[in-house]
């Protein structure tokens, strides 16, 4: 494995954690505007997305995590394979593939919660 392998996955996962700092971003933005919103009439469908909205802030957070250490493992991987410790590099690299698929994955169960808030609104909108 040359040293160039773990260097291709660097502007990925910089694009992954951009993109789930984004959805963080999103998801505090409507935490604030539930919050400033006339809380009688949206009682209802705020109590209803509690817990969704607790659910998919653990998710992110998690998601950033194994983002972030998949990012260090790859960095890692290409300092050992800069100093010649290839085996020590390739299982550095090898672990950075796990934890962004972990990642991944936490990323599409946040993916499938969202789509239940969103089915949520659409039955308030409803009724």
């Amino acid at each position: 494995m040359s040293f160039t392998t773990p260097a291709l996955l660097f502007p990925a996962i910089s694009l992954l954690l951009l993109a789930y700092t984004n959805r963080f971003l999103v998801l505090a933005q409507l935490i604030r505007q539930l919050n400033g919103a006339n809380k009688e009439e949206m009682r209802e469908i705020i109590l209803r997305q509690l817990s969704n909205l607790r659910k998919r802030l653990l998710l992110i957070k998690l998601m950033q995590t194994f983002g972030v250490v998949s990012f260090l493992l790859c960095t890692f991987s290409m300092l050992s394979l800069f100093l010649e410790v290839d085996l020590v590099g390739k299982w550095l690299f090898g672990m950075s593939l796990i934890t962004l698929s972990i990642s991944l994955l936490f990323s599409l169960y946040e993916v499938v919660i969202s789509m239940d808030a969103i089915n949520a609104e659409l039955e308030n909108i409803e009724s």
